[in-house]
This record gives C-alpha cells, sequence and structure tokens, in this order.
C-alpha cells in the first residue's frame, strides 16, 4: 500500500508554469507505475500523463503534450508534473494516483490502482 500527498498547484496566469510533486510515503512507491489525473468541475477524471515504475516509458494526453513533463524519483519516494504554457482549460483539481500500465500505454489502460492522493488545485486565468 501507498499513501500520496500532492503539492505545487496554485493560480497562475495563462503561459505560466507550475510544478506538481506527489511525495509517496512507504517503501513500495518503486513498484508502481504512476499517473496524474485532472477532474474539472462536472466532468469525470481523466488522466493527464503517466510513467512506469522504472521512469523508462511515459505517456501523454494529446491535450497536455509538448507543454507538460512527468518524471519521477524513485530515492525520494516523489513524482512530479511540470506543466508549462498553462491554459485556462488546464484548471482542475490534479490528483496523482497509482496505475495499471503497460510498454503501450493507452488511456484505456492505464486503469487507477485505488490508491489517490488528496488532490491540489490549479487554476489557469485567462
Amino acid at each position: 500500500q501507498v499513501q500520496l500527498v500532492e503539492s505545487g498547484g496554485g493560480l497562475v496566469q495563462a503561459g505560466g508554469s507550475l510544478r506538481l510533486s506527489c511525495a509517496a510515503s512507504g517503501r513500495t512507491f518503486s513498484r508502481y507505475a504512476m499517473g496524474w489525473f485532472r477532474q474539472a468541475p462536472g466532468k469525470e477524471r481523466d488522466i493527464v500523463a503517466g510513467i512506469t515504475s522504472s521512469g523508462a516509458t511515459t505517456y501523454y494526453a494529446d491535450s497536455v503534450k509538448g507543454r507538460f513533463t512527468i518524471s519521477r524519483d524513485n530515492a525520494k519516494n516523489t513524482m512530479y508534473l511540470q506543466m508549462n504554457s498553462l491554459k485556462p482549460e488546464d484548471t482542475a483539481v490534479y490528483y496523482c494516483g497509482a496505475i495499471n500500465m503497460g510498454p503501450h500505454p493507452t488511456p484505456q489502460t492505464m486503469t487507477p490502482l485505488g490508491y489517490w492522493g488528496q488532490g491540489t488545485q490549479v487554476t489557469v486565468s485567462s
């Protein structure tokens, strides 16, 4: 089991940047593929980016490709999401979670394992 805590959200103007962190407790973080999800009001929680346990493979939703970068430091039990060129439509609560993730990931195959953080609000003003 793993406990997750997100941080780094906030209010930023369009075109700005934020770096989200997901700190994990326990000794099993390095065993899990991890993902960043986001949920806007009235919408479903969708995956934004995923990374395998080793960090060798990453996935990005088309809406963030080229702007967001997912990474992890297993020695620090931490995952990151660098978000650049932010847009108002990126506004949402961002969650980190453990996921299933194979070598050829798709949104349909990267299913959550049920370990979630509490979320961090990202608001992008126009």
